[in-house]
């Protein structure tokens, strides 16, 4: 998509511009809007109960990680082969040291983001093996498709974080494309990112670059990368992913601990039933973080998801799933931990009304339920099988139009504009007066996409809807990118690792 180039003064004042108007631009967002409750006190502790009475009674396995059961043994579970039973309260006790709030550094120091609390990170979506545009259609996503999501990523001021597993670049070998991934994220953005998690030996070598690019005792006090792993639900951790989870944990770098629940498949119908399912599995995977190296960052994630019971088809941005993630949030912040929940999610198979609606409804219940880390912010399409070009766009509008929804509203003597009253006087219009003039370039969020013109315009100028209008930018903002500086000598060191270690082994393709 054209040569990438070294960002300019033109493009640092224009981000300038854009921090200065509407809001966007940050390194995260600080919510000044509460979280939205649904629950009392009374039926927190019931599921809370339930959570406990399936730890202790029916158990997790942890399969193939005879570590992992070391640690539960020490840690005073009854370990019954690969079966884990936990005493009530054992997994409330360890998650005590973990941090509530944590920061992850990126290599630009101004874009570092700040992960729990009231703060929130918005970070594209994760891990589709096709990604498709208007143009070309659906498709395998490549590590051209990989590197045109991050430059897109890069060149929006509505994210905060270059993301992880943007699309698969199924062009490069399986045991090879995370390093290609990791060292796409290092060259192309300045901003956090993710690493590998598809096995110990790619989660390490992730975490190895990142000792290149912020140096080795920086990274051991210091988080840089986050790995973002699965539970094999219902209640088992298969060795995969606990490995991987170990090697975030003991370089004190974050793990993001998820179960993917589909209601009626890998757990129950009820949502009250899924959210107890998700506490017990996810609680687990944090605890074991603190076993590993204690005190290191965890995020409690979360994915609850619900399914067609005619045809067993899987659907997302449905409201059962939504109002769940409220509760889910209600559950993390009793444990004190910071929480990635819900995101924009979409069975649509197209960036059309069915996306764009089953997306705002999943964005709304992220954004209310208090969720930290937002993955999946942007460019879910297809159930997540695919990474649309079109969608990532106007789903990077819509985290712009939260940018301003999150800051709420302020309350001071200028913003209540009782001068403004006195100058217009009854009848008359506010367009023109000197409040309005203070205020007219940042008073309201302006989208990129959305054609706010008389119909008779709108139809003169071709009659475009949405979607076209993202293909144009998408394509413009490809063309105009321009990559942040990296130093050399950095570059160099990323190379000659990469290089050694594809040297190291054979290609395998699955």
């Amino acid at each position: 998509m054209g040569e990438v180039r070294v960002r300019s003064g033109r493009q640092a004042r224009q981000a300038e511009r854009a921090q200065k108007g509407g809001g966007v631009g940050r390194p995260y967002i600080v919510r000044n809007i509460p979280t939205y409750d649904v629950l009392s006190e009374e039926n927190l502790l019931r599921i809370e109960a339930a959570a406990d009475r399936v730890l202790a009674e029916t158990g997790i396995e942890f399969r193939d990680d005879p570590a992992s059961l070391d640690h539960w043994k020490r840690a005073g579970a009854d370990v019954q082969g690969l079966l884990v039973k936990f005493p009530p309260g054992m997994l409330r006790e360890i998650l005590k040291s973990a941090p509530a709030e944590f920061t992850q550094h990126a290599r630009n120091p101004a874009n570092s983001v700040r992960i729990g609390g009231k703060n929130v990170v918005f970070s594209p979506a994760y891990g589709s093996p096709f990604v498709m545009d208007l143009d070309r259609g659906r498709r395998f996503g490549t590590i051209e498709d990989f590197r045109n999501f991050i430059m897109l990523a890069q060149s929006s001021p509505n994210f905060h974080h270059s993301g992880g597993t943007i699309c698969e670049p199924t062009d490069v070998p399986v045991n090879k494309r995370h390093l290609d991934m990791v060292m796409a994220h290092i060259e192309l953005s300045d901003r956090p990112f993710m690493g590998s998690v598809t096995a110990e030996e790619r989660s390490e070598d992730s975490i190895e670059m990142t000792r290149i690019v912020f140096g080795e005792a920086f990274v051991n006090d210091h988080c840089v990368i986050l790995g973002n792993v699965n539970v094999n639900s219902p209640l088992v951790w298969d060795c995969t992913m606990t490995k991987s989870l170990r090697a975030y944990a003991r370089a004190n770098q974050a793990a993001v601990i998820v179960p993917f629940i589909l209601g009626g498949a890998m757990g129950p119908v009820t949502n009250a039933g899924g959210i107890v399912q998700s506490l017990a599995e996810t609680m687990a995977g944090c605890a074991l973080t603190q076993l590993e190296r204690k005190g290191a960052p965890v995020i409690f994630g979360n994915f609850l998801s619900s399914m067609s019971l005619r045809s067993g088809s899987p659907t997302f941005g449905t409201p059962e799933p939504a109002i769940g993630s409220q509760v889910i949030g209600q559950l993390a912040r009793r444990l004190n931990l910071p929480l990635r929940c819900a995101g924009n999610f979409t069975t649509s198979k197209l960036p059309d009304g069915q996306a764009m609606m089953e997306g705002t409804m999943s964005m709304l219940s992220a954004v209310h339920c208090g969720a930290n880390f937002i993955l999946h912010s942007a460019g879910f399409l297809d159930g997540l099988l695919s990474m649309s070009y079109e969608k990532f766009m106007m789903d990077a509008d819509l985290c712009g139009a939260l940018h301003a929804y999150l800051d709420g509203i302020k309350i001071d003597d200028d913003q209540l504009a009782v001068d403004a009253f006195a100058e217009v006087g009854p009848g008359n219009h506010f367009f023109g007066c000197s409040h309005t003039m203070k205020h007219y370039e940042t008073a309201f969020w302006d989208s990129d996409l959305s054609d706010n013109e008389p119909f008779e315009k709108w139809e003169a100028a071709g009659s475009t809807d949405a979607a076209t209008r993202a293909n144009k930018l998408w394509k413009k903002r490809l063309a105009e990118f321009e990559a942040p500086a990296l130093d050399e000598g950095i570059r160099d060191g990323l190379q000659d690792f990469v290089a050694r270690r594809k040297a190291d082994a054979a290609d395998a393709w699955y």
